[in-house]
């Protein structure tokens, strides 16, 4: 079964957006599983933090826990941020990983804010609670060189992509 990568910006909808697609593949009994990468950093990846060279690694090993999946029937979605193409790069690589880039403006991102990390981004340099490593504002997010898949967000909204995804996920597997 085919391996998914859904990158993007945090608020962009990845986690969201592989969710409904888990719902809507076991319904067509699809054995479905989702790497999120915000549990994974609490459990598997715990020890890592937010260098580049973290970031890579981080990535490396949703990556082969998701091959793991892959390979035993189960569509497998990755939804993290994974800022970097060398990191991308190399799940394509190695696992054959169709990247899904879910878009989405900082500026919409800022309105949606739903963990607050965007109004901490922007605070003055000075301030105790400033976040000085959000990724695509004060931290790298390369935009991704060729994805097999783009969803713009800031567009729509999430359930009007379903069926577009839904259906270059059923092509790919």
């Amino acid at each position: 079964m085919p391996l998914f990568q859904m990158t993007g910006l945090s608020g962009a909808g990845k986690s969201s957006l592989a969710n409904l697609l888990k719902d809507r593949l076991l319904t067509m009994d699809f054995k479905v599983e989702i790497i999120d990468g915000d549990e994974f950093r609490k459990t598997l990846c715990a020890d890592l933090g937010f260098s580049k060279d973290d970031r890579i690694e981080n990535i490396k090993r949703l990556g082969f826990v998701a091959n793991l999946l892959a390979r035993n029937e189960i569509i497998t979605i990755i939804a993290a941020i994974n800022p970097y193409n060398t990191a991308r790069n190399e799940l394509k690589l190695l696992y054959n990983a169709k990247l899904i880039y879910v878009k989405c403006d900082v500026e919409t991102l800022r309105k949606r804010d739903t963990k607050g990390l965007y109004e901490r981004a922007f605070l003055p340099e000075n301030h105790p609670d400033k976040i000085h490593n959000l990724t695509g504002v004060n931290d790298t997010f390369e935009i991704p060189e060729n994805p097999d898949f783009l969803i713009d967000t800031s567009e729509e909204n999430l359930e009007d992509f379903l069926e577009k995804v839904l259906g270059f996920v059923l092509a790919k597997s």
